[in-house]
């Protein structure tokens, strides 16, 4: 009994000092570094109870019987400590506010995550939810805080002309919206890389010119610092803070992860372990920080979730979801992210 009461104690302390200390660089933690570890405590809230799960996500209800993926806590490197969600908090912080989370399915992704999350820290509280086609607004009422989806694959624009669809790699009309929230989390990368049938596009538009087609990551790039030069000179940053929510690793080539006979996430239970992936970074991790880093003042903070989740091979849906295909590219919910969340959580204490 008394070690019950030790133990509780250490960890209760470990949460006051993670708030006490802050989880900034500057205060000498990148919690973006670390390995994932078991921690009994987890998960952070029951998704049977979560009523905003859609069916892509939700893994339990499609038939995974193995939950051991819900068990692991991300721990930072150096003695780090992230501190948990605290869901009414959160809330407290953003009362009267609007937050919104803008990209692909990756944002719907984090975006369902963050619901879960306060749901299950207020589960009484009253709350409205109104779908329009691709974009979701829940208000949670008794906070008045507004949490938008806004689905844009690509960020900039996409417009049907006589030609076809074309791509606008110099425009982002959209932003009129975007810019009136407090908080702004932005996320791309994906639909850059698709081709036909799946492609978005028939022409590209780019420094006045039609093309067919161009290099993807060069198209991406452009795309980036379009919507880097509109963060400079539509968006307000002394009342919006403004988040860039880093690429989301796949996981269908095993070799990636030291395991070259293994060809989907299918059967993955376990993360991969340590701290390192045996591949590296994928292509926009570096284009991303380029961009952030170019631009004329710091004002954008990079949610840097690449690594910790390239380490969660054992997260993904796989064939658990509503779906019924292979699903080695979004996460299921709970999961991983809902320590993206918990970062950004973190990174506006």
């Amino acid at each position: 009994m008394v070690k019950i009461f030790i133990d509780e104690f250490k960890y209760f302390l470990v949460i006051i000092l993670a708030v006490l200390i802050g989880s900034s660089e500057a205060n000498g933690c990148d919690l973006f570094e670390g390995n994932w570890i078991i921690d009994n405590s987890y998960p952070l809230y029951d998704s049977k109870a979560c009523p905003f799960i859609r069916r892509e996500f939700d893994c339990i209800k499609f038939g995974r019987t193995n939950l051991d993926y819900l068990k692991y806590r991300w721990q930072p490197s150096n003695g780090c400590v992230l501190p948990r969600f605290d869901g009414k908090d959160f809330l407290e912080k953003f009362r009267g506010k609007k937050i919104m989370y803008i990209g692909d399915s990756l944002s719907l992704n984090i975006y369902e995550s963050l619901l879960c999350l306060l749901h299950a820290a207020v589960p009484q509280a009253k709350y409205n939810q109104v779908i329009l086609r691709e974009n979701v607004t829940v208000t949670f009422l008794d906070y008045g805080v507004e949490i938008v989806l806004f689905h844009s694959n690509l960020l900039v624009d996409i417009e049907v002309e006589k030609i076809g669809r074309v791509l606008k790699l110099d425009s982002i009309k959209d932003g009129q919206i975007w810019k009136n929230f407090d908080l702004l989390i932005f996320n791309t990368w994906l639909w850059y890389t698709r081709r036909p049938p799946g492609q978005q596009w028939d022409f590209v538009e780019y420094n006045g010119k039609i093309l067919k087609d161009m290099d993807r990551v060069e198209a991406f790039r452009a795309g980036l610092k379009t919507w880097a030069k509109w963060v400079e000179t539509d968006v307000d940053t002394t009342k919006t803070k403004v988040f860039f929510q880093g690429t989301s690793p796949a996981h269908y080539h095993g070799l990636e992860w030291g395991e070259p006979t293994v060809n989907s996430c299918l059967n993955e239970t376990t993360p991969v372990n340590g701290s390192t992936y045996p591949s590296g970074l994928p292509i926009p991790v570096d284009i991303v920080k380029e961009e952030l880093k170019n631009m004329s003042k710091p004002i954008v903070n990079l949610l840097d979730i690449t690594k910790l989740s390239q380490l969660r091979k054992d997260g993904h849906p796989s064939i658990y979801n509503g779906n019924h295909g292979l699903d080695c590219t979004h996460w299921c919910i709970g999961g991983v992210p809902d320590t993206w969340n918990q970062i950004l959580y973190a990174s506006l204490l």
